[in-house]
């Protein structure tokens, strides 16, 4: 019985976790924050930047990604509790005020990884951070998710295609309709 119990609260755990760790890849990561990043990274700004953190003091670049970080970790946990408090709107406002600032923060690793992994507390922080990922990876309820959100992906885009080709498409009624309104609109504001 009470090792039930404790089997269920773990899948529950487990649930909770890949469910938190799929929102956070798929949607925000590849939805939002990648395109975002691949942005800050193409800045030229940025690149002059880049240039100059290879230079700069490993201690100076780990202050500064800390303090990102923890503005970026404020950011979610606030707009979690402003979404537990009734306050979405906000609560969602807030959260996605963060991604560019996580994007930013993301660039800043990458960038800087060489330097930041010099401090052997950091390396072994962030080597335990990804054999937790690789862990979580590896759970049979993130395996089966993610291949049922495969098969809800690939459905999305071909009913968008279909949606697309149907109604958007140069020869489609829909479009040679909206091409006609709008000369007839276009025509009678020329008079």
């Amino acid at each position: 019985m009470l090792t039930t119990i404790k089997n269920k609260l773990i899948s529950l755990l487990q649930l909770i976790l890949v469910i938190i760790f799929i929102i956070f890849e798929e949607l925000i990561w590849e939805g939002i924050a990648k395109p975002i990043y691949e942005v800050i990274h193409s800045l030229k700004i940025l690149q002059k930047i880049e240039a100059k953190l290879q230079h700069a003091n490993a201690s100076v670049i780990l202050v500064i990604f800390v303090v990102l970080l923890s503005i970026v970790e404020a950011f979610g946990i606030y707009a979690g509790m402003l979404f537990v408090s009734g306050q979405v709107v906000l609560g969602l406002s807030l959260y996605l005020s963060k991604i560019p600032i996580a994007a930013f923060t993301f660039w800043l690793f990458r960038v800087t990884e060489d330097k930041l992994m010099t401090f052997a507390w950091f390396k072994w922080l962030y080597e335990k951070l990804l054999t937790a990922i690789e862990w979580l990876k590896s759970r049979e309820m993130y395996v089966k998710t993610m291949e049922r959100l495969k098969v809800v992906k690939e459905g999305i885009k071909k009913t968008v295609k279909a949606v697309k080709e149907r109604y958007f498409s140069k020869e489609s009624p829909f479009m040679t309709k909206v091409k006609s309104l709008y000369s007839t609109i276009k025509d009678s504001l020329k008079k």
